[in-house]
């Protein structure tokens, strides 16, 4: 299976918040997009590793994925070391996708910013015709694959992003991606403790995050991005 765009995160949930939006535009314009979790985001202080498995897909029908997989590597331990990068090669070479999408290149999560480091080069060791992968239970060896784009989308802190997408008609659908994750965010009801992103004041910070990157290119919402290598335009006419 080809796909167009394969989007990376450290944790269930760490794609909606960041590039949920970005996700549903594309699948709208008629490209294929897969989410890829690493872990089970099983340290996290509310709910469990089951109830996230069950957010997770809810939200990836929300934005209708074409699939959703996790790698089960450890919370908290992510590690880039040959191990890790060999299954993350597998999986690009599996699914070929023309774009990477993968998190923040710093973040407050240790995870976050080593899992962007990892996928990243992950990336381009997949493309090293002498490093061999077998998709699992297949002994067929794995074709070469290296992603055209990576792009890093932003999360907790406050990058300066390298271009933005317009996702002015697609910010409903990424928050209702986003609080698929019900036992993660804000809920008056819930006893569990409180945490950096239980609070109203977090969920809120969504919606006006993406207004304030909006308002900078003159629409009503945007996700941002950084890239690994400068985008390259035909016309200056591409420029919005």
């Amino acid at each position: 299976m080809k796909i167009d765009i394969l989007a990376f995160g450290a944790h269930p949930d760490d794609v909606e918040l960041s590039c949920g939006g970005t996700i549903f535009k594309e699948i709208q314009n008629g490209k294929t997009v897969g989410i890829i979790d690493l872990s089970k985001g099983e340290l996290g202080t509310r709910g469990t590793a089951e109830t996230r498995k069950v957010e997770a897909a809810n939200a990836a029908e929300i934005l209708g994925v074409s699939f959703r997989e996790n790698l089960n590597f450890s919370d908290g331990f992510i590690m880039n070391d040959k191990a890790h990068q060999l299954e993350i090669i597998k999986t690009i070479r599996q699914y070929r996708p023309e774009i990477v999408l993968c998190n923040a290149v710093d973040d407050r999560h240790t995870d976050h910013g080593k899992a962007s480091q990892l996928v990243s080069d992950a990336c381009f060791l997949s493309g090293l015709v002498k490093i061999e992968t077998h998709s699992d239970g297949k002994k067929d060896l794995q074709a070469p694959w290296r992603p055209k784009s990576v792009y890093h989308y932003i999360q907790w802190k406050t990058l300066q992003p390298d271009f933005v997408v317009d996702i002015s008609s697609q910010i409903e659908q990424k928050m209702a991606s986003v609080l698929a994750y019900a036992t993660q965010f804000y809920d008056p009801k819930s006893q569990a403790p409180e945490t950096p992103i239980s609070s109203k004041n977090f969920v809120d910070s969504i919606r006006y995050r993406a207004a304030d990157l909006g308002r900078l290119v003159g629409v009503d919402y945007a996700e941002g991005f950084n890239v690994e290598r400068l985008p390259a335009i035909d016309s200056l006419f591409d420029l919005k």
